[in-house]
């Protein structure tokens, strides 16, 4: 059975002949791992799905997740000049992370500077923060808003480093150019065995980088009413990303979802401002037959009933405790027969910090808990380490192929 056929059918609770496996690797792992620039990797599409396949064959995971957008293939051409910390005269193929930091020095004036084990950061040229917009003066109806170098569609997607048009509306599919499936395309086609996941972000996690995380969850309390129309204008632009990924037949998508857990807000804030518009999300991924799921990472325990209602078909994450709240076995009884589960395994103190024996215990744990009726992914809870050993990653395989086998009379 190939791996794509694996993580299908625990995705449908139907029984495949183990429980795949599928970690999402932190960028700083690429970064520190492959041998390959951090620019590289986070702006030219190719060497990202690359190295996303790289790890993937090496650690034999199930699966990979596309957690950025493509880009175009000549975004050099943007670049005024890229410059690299003084310490930076080793030549490749000595890891980046002996190498030092490097910026990039963009045409618009902006910069991206980049370090060995985190994700990269644009500034202003001399350093200042992109600006960000203010709830208090925002017209919800002006759609120049997403135009501002601090929302997550500029620094993440960066648009303010292409040539897309001023005017271009980001809530119809058309306005997104041929470049923004480039990732999703390349890995379907050289991942034609692999499990194939998009990821959008959801509503909220658009409004907190609109405003700063900070003032975003203040605006939700003082101007509740501003927030809600941006929402829906936010939840129409995820609409039109997800079409253009459907096009390309991505076997999940996974909305991006990381800031709607209690550490940051309530279980009734999340059913105002977080489910009815997911749930839109969710419908809308579904409608091409393609399996939603939501990454939510710590404390959630309370309000899985309410992810249930945006109508996805899986969660990501569930951080136990301490990271989080959620109990495997409670969640499993609850939910496991609407739901596949995906994580759990505690990034921090069950893998980057645990000796192998308590790394061991968990992941077999985690197993017998989940795997009976299908319907789990092993995988670490939130985002894999950049730190954490590599040979540590290709033991859940191992592990997986040893004690996860529906046919308990053979290793698989």
């Amino acid at each position: 059975m190939n791996s794509r056929t694996r993580v299908r059918r625990a995705m449908r609770h139907e029984t495949p002949d183990r429980v795949p496996v599928m970690c999402q690797l932190a960028l700083g792992h690429y970064f520190l791992h492959s041998g390959r620039k951090p620019a590289e990797i986070w702006f030219d599409s190719d060497a990202f799905v690359d190295t996303l396949l790289e790890f993937q064959q090496h650690y034999r995971f199930d699966g990979i997740l596309l957690n950025l957008p493509g880009r175009p293939s000549n975004w050099r051409e943007y670049l005024a000049e890229a410059g690299q910390s003084p310490d930076v005269r080793a030549p490749a193929p000595v890891p980046f992370s002996e190498r030092g930091s490097e910026t990039l020095f963009w045409r618009n004036g902006l910069r991206t500077d980049f370090v060995p084990d985190d994700n990269p950061h644009t500034f202003q040229v001399d350093g200042g923060a992109l600006p960000r917009a203010d709830y208090q003066r925002i017209d919800p109806d002006d759609p120049g808003i997403l135009r501002l170098p601090g929302y997550v569609w500029n620094t993440w997607h960066a648009p303010h480093l292409w040539d897309i048009p001023e005017a271009a509306d980001l809530t119809d599919e058309a306005a997104y150019p041929d470049w923004f499936t480039r990732g999703l395309k390349r890995a379907r086609e050289l991942g034609e065995s692999v499990s194939v996941h998009a990821e959008v972000f959801s509503p909220l996690t658009h409004l907190m980088e609109l405003f700063g995380y900070e003032t975003a969850l203040l605006g939700l309390l003082d101007s509740p009413a501003t927030c809600h129309r941006l929402l829906e204008l936010l939840t129409r632009v995820v609409i039109a990303q997800v079409r253009c990924y459907a096009r390309h037949q991505p076997d999940a998508v996974l909305i991006s979802s990381a800031f709607a857990g209690a550490g940051f807000i309530s279980r009734a804030m999340y059913a105002e401002f977080v489910l009815p518009y997911e749930q839109r999300v969710a419908e809308s991924i579904r409608s091409f037959r393609i399996p939603a799921y939501t990454h939510t990472c710590g404390a959630i325990g309370d309000r899985l009933d309410l992810m249930v209602q945006t109508g996805i078909d899986g969660i990501d994450t569930l951080d136990p405790p301490p990271l989080g709240t959620v109990d495997l076995q409670r969640a499993k009884t609850q939910f496991g027969e609407r739901l596949f589960f995906k994580g759990n395994l505690d990034a921090v103190h069950e893998m980057l910090m645990a000796d192998q024996a308590t790394f061991e215990r968990a992941v077999r744990q985690r197993l017998e808990i989940a795997a009976p009726g299908s319907g789990f992914i092993l995988s670490s809870a939130c985002s894999v380490s950049p730190h954490i050993d590599p040979d540590r990653l290709a033991t859940m395989t191992e592990l997986a192929e040893r004690y996860g086998c529906y046919d308990q009379t053979e290793v698989c």
